[in-house]
């Protein structure tokens, strides 16, 4: 893996990540059903040149970044974890925003414990909330970060006005919203990052294919001997030079397909057939 991004100008990482939702229970709820292979599958993408992964409070709640600490910690040199705060857990599959500065500040804390940290690298508001002032919930991430507990701020699931907005009230250096081959909607949220060297981080890299966008991957898929999900993969990676997509998994076969897509070139004419598929 050879192909790096850097993050607010002093993060340089491998241009694939690792996201982390998926080594917890069904349902984003709970623990994994066998933690050890949880264990085994964050350490292999560290061994296979995986240094950036993504996780937040929410996932669990709080036992993706449990399991990451118990994996991975101490940490070896080069490896950001990256994590979210902003969404509240009701139940499995249930995700509510709450962006108050004291929700955030308490987030925060239970992160740095949790993953046995004392300054998260980079800390994302997982989602604005429509009861709170955006310059409210952002405003106590940038206190945090003066407090030396946060190194760089980023947003998720933000329109173009709200990244706009965002970046007028504290400095931002990354995006995570849903972008994938087959849902392209925040196609001018990437095109701004790329112009602002703002990270994008595609969350679902890889969800919600539909036959019509399968066929053109297939067809793909079949000419270079790869999986229409590597092809996928490859496409994100040569769509913006700010993409950092951070596939995640909880099977060690399906790590080692996303991790071999990074060092799959596809030539202009075929990225051009993918961006019009």
């Amino acid at each position: 893996m050879s192909a790096t991004i850097t993050i607010g100008g002093d993060l340089t990482v491998n241009r694939l990540g690792f996201g982390a939702m998926r080594i917890t229970g069904s349902g984003i709820w709970g623990p994994p059903p066998d933690r050890r292979a949880a264990h085994d599958v964050l350490r292999h993408a560290v061994a296979g040149g995986v240094t950036f992964i993504d996780t937040a409070d929410s996932y669990g709640p709080d036992v993706s970044e449990e399991l990451i600490a118990e994996a991975l910690a101490p940490y070896p040199a080069g490896l950001v974890i990256a994590t979210k705060g902003g969404l509240v857990r009701p139940g499995p599959n249930l995700w509510e925003a709450d962006g108050r500065p004291e929700h955030l500040r308490a987030a925060l804390e239970g992160s740095l414990r949790r993953l046995r940290l004392e300054r998260i690298d980079l800390y994302q508001l997982h989602r604005p909330d429509p009861k709170v002032p955006f310059a409210e919930s952002l405003g106590a991430l940038a206190e945090l970060q003066r407090a030396g507990k946060i190194r760089h701020i980023g947003v998720s699931n933000v329109s173009l006005p709200q990244l706009a907005a965002a970046r007028a009230i504290v400095p931002i250096v990354s995006v995570q919203n849903r972008y994938n081959f087959d849902d392209r909607s925040s196609e001018a949220v990437v095109d701004a990052c790329a112009r602002e060297g703002l990270a994008f981080l595609p969350w679902a890299p890889l969800g919600g294919i539909t036959p019509l966008a399968a066929r053109a991957l297939e067809r793909l898929a079949r000419e270079h001997r790869r999986t229409p999900l590597q092809i996928a993969l490859a496409w994100l990676l040569q769509r913006s030079p700010v993409m950092l997509p951070i596939p995640g998994t909880a099977s060690l076969a399906h790590l080692d397909e996303n991790l071999a897509a990074a060092a799959l070139h596809l030539s202009d004419a075929e990225v051009a057939l993918l961006r019009g598929a």
